[in-house]
């Protein structure tokens, strides 16, 4: 049976934003629900943080879209 919660949410990259010009961005990444608003503070050190925009490790093919995978999970 298929629940929500069987998948795992995405991990996103975020990266420190410097705050003089010797700062040197951290990088580091969260797992969020895609419906969640993008962190502006880390959540450890409380420093101001932005959303990185990367490349992904994957890709959709007809046989691995979203239309494939839930008429698989239909069956």
């Amino acid at each position: 049976m298929y629940l929500p919660s069987d998948i795992p949410m995405p991990l996103y990259e975020y990266e420190t934003v410097p705050q003089c010009d010797d700062d040197v961005p951290a990088r580091f990444a969260w797992h969020q629900a895609m419906g969640d608003a993008p962190l502006t503070i880390h959540p450890v050190t409380r420093e101001p943080v932005r959303r990185v925009i990367s490349g992904g490790w994957g890709a959709l093919t007809p046989q691995r879209s979203g239309v494939a995978v839930a008429a698989a999970l239909a069956d």
